[in-house]
């Protein structure tokens, strides 16, 4: 199987070199996801917005390269600041509660732009039937 180049379709992906997640066999690599709202391009002001973003550009990634949320196996969390913890974990749990993929999370000086509170990557593995 080819390797396989995703994209949500913004400037930044050319600019920077990067894809939004690459499909290798039966892997799907997802990059660091910030939480913009890609439909209005605006970033929320609240960890738990931003987190719900992230994890919304992250299935839409997956379900383009023909993977679920319930193929994640590894998850990477970055903030900025550990007081959004809570907060954030509260999304994870809606979000992978049932999944419980292997995760990290790194509390980071700053991400790119300062309106940025985390950063999202995940790795997928196809389930065999």
């Amino acid at each position: 199987m080819s390797r396989r180049l995703i994209s949500t379709g913004s400037p930044f992906e050319k600019t920077a070199g990067y894809s939004r997640a690459v499909v290798e066999g039966d892997f799907c690599f997802v990059a660091g996801t910030t939480g913009y709202d890609y439909a209005t391009m605006t970033m929320p002001a609240d960890v738990t917005s931003q987190s719900r973003n992230c994890f919304k550009t992250i299935e839409g990634a997956l379900k383009e390269g023909g993977f679920a949320m319930a193929d994640i196996v590894r998850a990477t969390y970055y903030l900025t600041d550990v007081k959004d913890a809570d907060a954030h974990f509260a999304v994870c749990g809606e979000v992978l509660g049932e999944i419980r993929p292997a995760a990290t999370l790194l509390v980071v000086a700053a991400l790119l732009k300062p309106e940025m509170k985390v950063e999202i990557e995940v790795t997928a593995k196809r389930r065999s039937t």
